[in-house]
């Protein structure tokens, strides 16, 4: 049984290796690079229209309405970096079904890597918004005291959404595997189910946990709020 996909080595030359986790991370986002293109060559806009294309609108539409109701006032603006982390964790999970696969979201790198990108994009975001001279501001308020203990809250969220992930990945991975060894094959099965269920609803929240903190480092930089902020 293996803790993370880092320990399955598939070619190593002195430093240099391939694990299971680099392998699975760039062929899951060959896959969804070339899923999207294929879906998306040949959209219509009329009523006859592909399952692929309803199906893609139906995701698109759940994942935009979802950042809304976050607070983000521009959805559009911010769907194509929350989408993506939605979409990689989830078929990340998703691809479990697939005999041999491990899930890349099984190694502390990966999630970690993840919870970087999110750790840049919220300043970016917010720079765009309100300029960097009124956002690097922030972290003085109410008072400059505050600020290590605000950049201290950036650090560790940043680890938390890492570890988080990490955790209840590779959690589930062990018990399956552990139930493959003492249970029959009927409830190793069931809670494989329950897996791809649990994967849905860590890809739901790194995503949601991500908009969260772009809508705070987006409103809370402003006195004033936009004329479609409520």
């Amino acid at each position: 049984m293996h803790l993370s996909p880092d320990d399955i080595i598939f070619w190593q030359q002195g430093v240099f290796k391939l694990n299971a986790t680099i392998a699975f991370t760039w062929g899951l986002m060959l896959v969804l690079s070339v899923g999207s293109k294929l879906v998306t060559s040949r959209l219509s806009t009329g009523l006859q229209r592909s399952r692929w294309q309803n199906l893609l609108e139906i995701v698109v539409t759940g994942i935009t309405k979802q950042i809304a109701e976050v607070g983000l006032s521009q959805p559009q603006k911010y769907i194509g970096f929350l989408g993506t982390l939605f979409l990689f964790v989830a078929m990340a999970s998703l691809f479990t079904i697939v005999p041999g696969y491990e899930p890349p979201t099984g190694s502390l790198s990966t999630t970690t890597a993840l919870a970087i990108c999110v750790f840049v994009a919220v300043p970016l975001f917010g720079i765009e918004k309100s300029g960097l001279g009124e956002y690097l501001r922030a972290y003085l308020k109410p008072t400059f005291i505050m600020l290590p203990f605000n950049i201290i809250s950036e650090l560790s969220r940043t680890l938390a959404l890492a570890a988080r992930l990490f955790g209840n990945m590779m959690s589930g991975t062990m018990i399956l595997a552990i139930l493959l060894t003492i249970t029959p094959f009927v409830f190793p099965i069931a809670m494989s189910v329950l897996g791809l269920l649990t994967g849905m609803v860590q890809a739901y929240i790194f995503s949601i946990l991500a908009a969260v903190y772009i809508a705070a480092a987006t409103r809370s930089r402003n006195t004033r709020p936009e004329p479609n902020e409520k």
